[in-house]
């Protein structure tokens, strides 16, 4: 495919996945003090009760300009599949930090995004059992988009982080397993590939920096998790290229961990999150098969 076509296959994928109304939520609960930290909960539309939780974390590179809204759809879709569905908000970066005019804002904060993720996915099963009483919270599985896939399978690996670790868990979370959508699974490669105009650098720093917030930050490197994982990737993805997630899956595999690769072909970044392709059902049969 030619650059000019990839680009307009981008675009049109884009469109069609942020064309969607936003779906509002059963409920909005606060999981900390700031204004970001806060989860929308969708009960699943059948009306079941002992519905597995999906947890959601939402791509956008980490970038604030991109929050939870523009996964509500899949959150609905997911909903209306009979999961009960945690969309989760975090903090992410902003203009602030003496960015040119017109320059591309500052992706994440450190250290609020991880501290908000870590708070979010540790506080969420109290509040799904408080609010969310058709969902069993023994049956969690989380998923994430991009940046979002990023963040699921950090915080399915933070019992393998250096104790010193402000996030560190003594023992694996409880989790069902994880599905990483296109995410931006190891920084080493996105850093290559200056992923999303250089998010990962952005988010961690350079040099020694980023030597050593990458231990304390970068799924490639913490592993093996024991948490069943499985990625869904477009093999035309040019925003995450596929060569993010085949590197994270070769580091698996190299650590005794096999992690699931589904390739969609044919399929770019936005696809997995928009409910009007076919890429979306299949996202939503990887969840299924983890959370039953």
């Amino acid at each position: 495919m030619s650059d000019s076509a990839a680009r307009d296959r981008d675009a049109a994928e884009s469109a069609s996945a942020f064309a969607h109304p936003v779906v509002a939520p059963d409920r909005t609960v606060a999981y900390g003090d700031h204004p970001d930290q806060v989860v929308d909960f969708y009960a699943p539309r059948d009306g079941r009760t002992g519905a597995p939780l999906v947890v959601l974390l939402h791509g956008g590179a980490w970038r604030a300009r991109y929050d939870r809204a523009h996964l509500s759809p899949l959150a609905d879709f997911l909903a209306r599949r009979g999961f009960a569905v945690a969309n989760v908000e975090y903090r992410r970066g902003g203009e602030e930090g003496g960015r040119a005019p017109g320059a591309e804002p500052l992706a994440g904060r450190w250290p609020e995004t991880f501290d908000d993720v870590a708070a979010a996915l540790d506080a969420v099963p109290a509040l799904a059992a408080r609010e969310l009483p058709e969902a069993d919270v023994r049956r969690v599985v989380v998923a994430g988009h991009s940046a979002g896939g990023h963040l699921a399978l950090w915080a399915a690996a933070r019992h393998v982080l250096p104790e010193g670790s402000p996030w560190h868990l003594p023992a694996p979370p409880p989790l069902r397993g994880v599905v990483a959508l296109a995410p931006i699974a190891d920084f080493t490669t996105a850093v290559e590939l200056a992923v999303c105009g250089g998010a990962v650098t952005q988010l961690v720093g350079e040099g020694a920096e980023f030597e050593e917030r990458a231990a304390h930050a970068d799924p490639g490197l913490l592993l093996p998790t024991g948490i069943a994982t499985a990625i869904v990737h477009g093999e035309e993805d040019t925003e995450v290229p596929l060569a993010v997630s085949e590197a994270y899956v070769d580091a698996a595999a190299k650590s005794g961990e096999t992690v699931g690769l589904t390739l969609l072909g044919d399929v770019g970044h936005f696809p997995l999150i928009d409910p009007a392709a076919d890429a979306c059902a299949i996202v939503a049969e990887e969840i299924t098969q983890l959370a039953w």
